[in-house]
């Protein structure tokens, strides 16, 4: 049994300049304003498309992130429709192969406990319960698919998202929110503070 955090990674190669210009340069054809661009009027722009709500613009760009999460987070990110997931499958996935690492990974719950010191215990126990009971079931013959059904939402997954900005904006927005699940906050809210920087603009309205 392993445990691990919450991480995420950055797929797409992003130069928030290049994005910013392909963004004006789509919407200005709305407005049919192309001669009103400049080597630094994109900002302007698209700040302005923003604030006047003409999302639709943002939707000619996006990127891809790879998260390490638990599975019960994954379930939450696959809500989001106009987006496209690839997630790590328990159901050809056989955890006890040692090309897999013969065991199984979780998602640390240990800073979100409000009784770490009790609490804690009892969430490694169940993991370890629940891996023994995997294993044992990959021994009697059963196939992953049907011996996943003793694994846990904390069980660790991969998924890679990708979405267009306009979609990526909805998700910090729902996502970073003090309302939304603290695991889900663990990956998200430093992810905006990086996009902040490498894309400027374009997230700028959001905070947690």
């Amino acid at each position: 049994m392993k445990i691990i955090n919450s991480s995420y990674e950055i797929l797409t190669k992003l130069i928030g300049k290049e994005i910013l210009k392909n963004i004006e340069i789509a919407g200005r054809t709305c407005y049919k304003s192309e001669d009103k661009i400049t080597e630094e009027s994109a900002k302007t722009f698209v700040k302005k498309i923003i604030n006047s709500k003409h999302d639709s613009v943002l939707e000619h760009q996006g990127f891809s992130v790879r998260f390490i999460n638990d599975r019960g987070v994954s379930h939450e990110q696959v809500r989001h429709r106009l987006s496209s997931f690839s997630q790590e499958s328990t159901r050809y996935i056989n955890y006890t192969k040692e090309s897999k690492g013969g065991e199984c990974s979780y998602i640390s719950i240990s800073n979100h406990l409000k009784n770490p010191e009790k609490s804690f215990d009892v969430w490694i126990k169940t993991m370890q319960f629940c891996e023994d009971a995997y294993k044992t079931m990959i021994d009697f013959g059963e196939s992953p698919q049907i011996a996943r059904s003793v694994l846990p939402n904390s069980l660790k997954t991969e998924i890679v998202i990708t979405a267009n900005l306009r979609q990526w904006r909805t998700i910090f927005k729902q996502r970073v929110s003090k309302e939304a699940h603290p695991q889900i906050r663990e990956v998200m809210c430093p992810l905006l503070d990086e996009l902040k920087i490498l894309i400027p603009i374009i997230f700028d309205d959001i905070n947690y």
